[in-house]
């Protein structure tokens, strides 16, 4: 086996059919109209040069084949013939150079369109799909769109543009029996063809399946190599992974053997067709009804029409793959926005928020609630902190404040307005997290802290870094603020990584701050050293903190515990250890 590829996961998917796609793809293609027209134009140009060419070489042949003829006419004619191919060929070049942009063009379009609709789309569609498969749908679409227009327009239309003509040629010039060999023959060509490809896909679709299991075994065993390992089982590993392989090699092989299959039939076909139309022409030659040059014209035109025909299957397989590519792409383009902007939001406005949750209840699924009527309130620039066991529903309150869902029953206000009011660019804008897994982009230290407001300056960007108490450490880096962070961020520690989110929490500005379990994964002195940050971070801001420990949250204006989606207990750090009740015994607990 030469190397691991997986194979396409829309190989199950049923056929697509060419025409509906290919509406769906013009507007994109339309952009470019005069490109597109004048690339059309070369198209039908090149066929007719093309076309031109075995009559031409037919009226050389007949007129060099006669005696006492002048010298000049043929050499017009082989001027003309020279003439046809070099145009034949300009022609082609020209309109593939016409059509590159608009090809590129259209992909770029959707890609994006693409792009910006997965960004539209809720969290509950990204949490449900495979990341990975998102990317390969994109990327298997945008790639057969150019495999689609190539093979339609430079394969397909010419074809059928140059059988037209053909025809033309024959039915007006000779014999119907002529162009009826010709259209039996492309036809019987055709059936067989696909019928054949069809029945190979069947077979390749085994090769893919195969190849995918080996691809499987391969890299699942190398990830593990450690417990292959301890184990001691390289042999049972090899022989699994020789099992996979040696139905891969039979399945290749059958691909093969039907592969010559179809090569095979379509030269039986290729040749009676032309078989046939010589011998009709022989015998119009001795006749006296055709010439030479009849005879020579009629064979072109037959190797002319097959030509192209010889790469139908694959032409065809490939078109049946790109059309369920590009299928799957537009069914991520149709997918519905489960949270929309009302048709009449008005943008937030950039200024002290007090937040209301007024008996809000919200599900994921219907059958597991996860709120259940939670009611409080934040006053503009005052600290509140939620608190409770794991799945009590802490974090879910930050998601729904972001609205990456919308609440199932009550409403979240800010400043008496419900949120769904507001636009969510506004609504995001004004919000500012740390959250617990803090995930860098694998660029540079600079990059990652100056996302937090993309247009600010170099200046405001150190200023942030400061703040978060980052400088002293990018200082001590070789390369400062333009250290790479790795993917992820996995090159820093867990303390590093949070002061870059809070610097560019900081940089960004919010008006209300979220700071979900943003200690929780560090060790005590980092915890400290960071919640003295995250405390000056907070000055004069709303504040929601969602923690664990409740040692971060003793300083907030309020805490809520909450538990089972209710608020259980309510009400300062002290206030709530004399009521004894579940705070003082998670506080216990902890201590």
């Amino acid at each position: 086996m030469r190397h691991f590829s997986a194979s396409p996961h829309a190989a199950h998917r049923p056929e697509q059919p060419l025409w509906p796609t290919l509406v769906r793809l013009f507007p994109y293609l339309w952009v470019y109209r005069a490109r597109l027209l004048a690339a059309l134009m070369c198209l039908v140009g090149a066929k007719l040069a093309t076309v031109g060419v075995p009559l031409v070489f037919k009226g050389i042949i007949d007129n060099l084949g006669k005696t006492g003829q002048a010298l000049l006419l043929p050499v017009a004619l082989l001027l003309l013939y020279g003439l046809l191919r070099l145009a034949s060929s300009l022609l082609t070049e020209l309109r593939e150079i016409l059509f590159a942009r608009v090809t590129q063009q259209s992909i770029r379009r959707l890609a994006l369109e693409v792009f910006r609709h997965l960004h539209a789309l809720s969290l509950r569609f990204h949490l449900e799909r495979k990341t990975g498969g998102i990317s390969r749908d994109i990327e298997r679409g945008t790639h057969s769109i150019g495999t689609l227009i190539n093979y339609t327009l430079y394969s397909i239309l010419p074809t059928l543009v140059e059988i037209g003509l053909v025809l033309t040629v024959l039915i007006v010039r000779y014999e119907p029996v002529f162009a009826l060999i010709t259209l039996a023959s492309l036809a019987v060509y055709v059936l067989f063809t696909i019928s054949v490809s069809n029945w190979r896909m069947l077979i390749r679709r085994r090769v893919n399946e195969a190849d995918s299991a080996a691809n499987a075994r391969a890299i699942d065993s190398l990830i593990n190599y450690e417990t292959v390992k301890y184990f001691n089982n390289e042999s049972y590993e090899a022989a699994r992974y020789d099992q996979d392989l040696q139905q891969w090699a039979d399945a290749a092989t059958r691909s093969q053997t039907s592969l010559s299959f179809l090569n095979l039939g379509q030269q039986v076909i290729i040749v009676s067709g032309i078989t046939l139309m010589m011998w009709q022409a022989a015998k119009g030659v001795t006749t006296g009804a055709m010439t030479v040059g009849d005879l020579v014209l009629v064979n072109a035109f037959m190797m002319q029409l097959y030509m192209p025909l010889n790469f139908l299957g694959v032409v065809y397989r490939e078109i049946r793959q790109a059309l369920t590519d590009i299928e799957r792409m537009f069914e991520l383009l149709a997918e519905g926005r489960e949270v929309e902007d009302d048709p009449g939001a008005l943008p937030l406005e950039h200024a002290p928020q007090n937040i209301h949750f007024e008996s809000v209840r919200f599900a994921y699924e219907a059958k597991r609630p996860i709120l259940q009527g939670v009611d409080f309130y934040i006053p503009a620039g005052r600290t509140v902190a939620v608190v409770g066991a794991s799945g009590a529903g802490k974090s879910t309150l930050a998601r729904l404040l972001f609205r990456f869902y919308d609440v199932t029953d009550g409403a979240i206000r800010m400043n008496g307005r419900d949120i769904r009011s507001f636009t969510q660019t506004s609504l995001r804008a004004a919000i500012g997290i740390v959250p617990q897994d803090t995930v860098l982009f694998n660029d540079t230290l600079f990059y990652n802290i100056q996302y937090g407001r993309p247009d600010a300056s170099r200046a405001e960007v150190l200023e942030a870094a400061r703040a978060a108490q980052l400088d002293d450490f990018i200082a001590r880096l070789p390369e400062g603020y333009e250290t790479r962070v790795g993917e992820r961020g996995l090159k820093l520690s867990g303390g590093e990584k949070q002061r870059v989110a809070i610097a560019r929490t900081l940089l960004k500005n919010p008006s209300l701050l979220i700071f979900d379990e943003a200690t929780s994964a560090l060790d005590s002195r980092t915890e400290q050293a960071i919640q003295t940050q995250l405390e000056a971070a907070a000055q004069g801001r709303t504040t929601l903190v969602i923690a664990h420990r409740l040692s971060t949250v003793m300083n907030a204006d309020e805490i809520l515990v909450m538990e089972e989606g209710r608020i259980a207990e309510r009400g300062h750090h002290a206030e709530l250890l004399r009521q004894n009740g579940l705070y003082a015994q998670l506080w216990a607990i902890q201590r």
